[in-house]
């Protein structure tokens, strides 16, 4: 059950950069409002994942998870710049977010 909760917090992480990106500086009122929405209930899910996950771990994944798929949607969705080398670092990313996961007790 710690594993999904961490998991959803990752993706709320990915929300909580793009709604954040939307905000224009919390300027813009709905966007800023779901970027405080999903950063603070990514923040509350990873503080549940973690009474039973090592932290260190936990926090790994939940930063691998809401870093990774930032740069993925950016680059599909924002025009981000796709790179042979930017791809290499963001697999580089999620196999150590798997990595991590396949070697954790819990």
């Amino acid at each position: 059950m710690a594993w999904a909760l961490l998991g959803i917090a990752g993706i709320l992480e990915i929300a909580f950069a793009f709604y954040m990106k939307g905000s224009e500086g919390f300027t813009r009122l709905i966007p800023g409002l779901l970027a405080a929405v999903t950063g603070l209930s990514s923040v509350f899910l990873l503080s549940l994942s973690l009474r039973t996950l090592p932290v260190g771990t936990a926090y790994a994944v939940w930063t691998g998870i809401g870093a990774a798929g930032t740069a993925i949607l950016g680059m599909a969705l924002l025009g981000d710049a796709t790179t042979a080398l930017r791809i290499l670092c963001i697999v580089l990313i999620l196999a150590g977010v798997i990595g991590l996961r396949l070697v954790s007790a819990n």
